[in-house]
């Protein structure tokens, strides 16, 4: 009967959530229904909720969650500071002239706006405005201009800094304590951010370069595509332009990743050292005054709540759906799964794959991973890999159709006259592509967990 109402509360929140009802609420308000439906029928230990005060004090003191709010106020303050507006004028001169030159040029440009702002949605709202009526004007095929907007949106799941990995890597180190405790192993060896952060970089890098060659070979074998734009129309490049669009954001990642890099700053510390360089790149562009501040700290006060928030929904189902004997259920079920760790961790990303088109990364990371991140842990895998190819698998499912909710963004901000259909048909070519990578990183796992062994020994 208790194995049925663990079951049963997954089920009940993910139909509330899918009818549109808060995150927070739901998780919270749901699990403690069942919870005291539990206590009357006699199939829930109350003991359980004697944990709540201890796991909300751990939330709000966690060191590692403070740097959600540092990279949301970069991501915003650069979103807003017009950082990508100047850069991608510049490299469209300098690709433009080449067939398929604005697309390599929206790429680039969107990776690197990607790893400034590490959200999904800012991205693809953000070179939607901007690039996309460029393309169209310049005769760009519709499927190909929206696909690579919404793809390369999707990078900021997976480049670092990115919150996707931030939250993964508070949950990673949680999962990897509790599935030593499993193995009877006493570590202190954890996992933390800045391993998923440098596990990352390499097939974020090598995605980017998977999308630039398959826009080139589309420009060989269907060069009406993609146009070049005729030199006089695009004048000379100005250099000094370019590097002065180029070099402040780029030299900003570099800060942040190099200071975790080499060792000289936390994540955290990084994140404050990002908010603080995004904010003197937008003083030096005059793009900061008071309104400016104001609707960047509302809008990182935001984000930061609804983060919170889903964060201690997540902690109290997490607590009912263990009181009602789910995670065990669960292990029973990975251990009878043919193929063993194999087959229990392709069923695993198929069900997150499946969840990316009705929940947020957000719900997944706090909902699904710590149910079965200790279970697959204690099974043997890599932490650092296995926290990577959930954030690839995510960022999959975020662009794939009808669901996918790049595809939701980059529409909010596209011209009617470019059908949903050919959205779609656009996006095909990258998934396919994102597909290819998972299977790389998997035949492959030192692509991931090289850079960190050699980092951190």
């Amino acid at each position: 009967m208790a194995e049925f109402m663990a079951i049963l509360l997954f089920v009940c929140i993910c139909l509330t959530l899918m009818a549109g009802y808060p995150v927070a609420f739901t998780l919270g308000g749901v699990s403690l229904l069942f919870a005291g439906i539990g206590i009357l029928t006699g199939t829930f230990d109350a003991s359980y909720l004697s944990a709540v005060p201890n796991r909300l004090f751990g939330i709000m003191n966690n060191q590692t969650m403070l740097a959600v709010p540092l990279f949301v106020f970069m991501g915003v303050m650069l979103e807003k500071s017009k950082i990508a507006e100047d850069l991608l004028e510049s490299m469209s001169r300098l690709f433009g002239r080449l067939r398929g030159g604005l697309v390599i040029s929206v790429c680039l440009v969107g990776a690197l706006l990607a790893a400034s702002t590490g959200i999904v949605g800012a991205t693809v709202v953000t070179m939607g405005l901007l690039a996309l009526p460029t393309l169209l004007r310049r005769g760009y095929d519709p499927a190909v201009a929206t696909g690579t907007l919404a793809a390369t949106g999707t990078l900021g799941q997976i480049i670092p800094p990115s919150i996707v990995l931030v939250l993964l890597g508070d949950v990673m180190s949680t999962a990897y304590q509790q599935a030593q405790l499993k193995m009877g192993i006493f570590s202190p060896k954890t996992v933390s951010v800045g391993d998923l952060f440098i596990g990352a970089l390499l097939p974020g890098l090598l995605l980017v370069g998977l999308y630039i060659i398959y826009l080139i070979i589309v420009t060989f074998v269907q060069p009406q595509k993609m146009p070049a734009i005729p030199k006089e129309e695009l004048g000379q490049v100005e250099w000094g332009k370019l590097l002065g669009a180029l070099v402040p954001p780029l030299g900003l990642i570099v800060a942040v990743l190099g200071s975790i890099l080499l060792g000289y700053a936390t994540p955290t510390e990084a994140a404050a050292i990002g908010a603080v360089g995004a904010t003197l790149l937008a003083l030096a562009k005059g793009q900061l005054n008071l309104k400016q501040l104001r609707d960047v700290t509302h809008g990182t006060t935001d984000i930061t709540c609804m983060v919170f928030l889903i964060l201690i929904g997540a902690s109290l189902f997490s607590l009912v759906f263990r009181g009602f004997g789910g995670e065990g259920l669960i292990e029973e079920v990975f251990h009878s799964l043919p193929g063993g760790v194999v087959g229990a961790f392709f069923v695993v990303m198929l069900v997150i794959f499946l969840l990316g088109f009705i929940l947020d990364f957000i719900e997944i990371i706090f909902v699904v991973v710590p149910i079965i991140g200790p279970i697959l842990l204690a099974m043997g895998l890599d932490p650092v890999w296995l926290g990577v190819m959930i954030a690839l698998n995510l960022q999959t499912s975020f662009l794939t159709p009808p669901l996918g909710f790049s595809l939701f963004y980059l529409r909010g901000v596209t011209p009617r006259t470019v059908s949903t259909g050919t959205m779609y048909r656009g996006v095909v070519p990258f998934i396919c592509i994102q597909l290819l990578m998972l299977v790389i990183a998997y035949f492959w796992p030192s692509l991931i967990t090289w850079l960190p062994s050699q980092v951190y020994g």
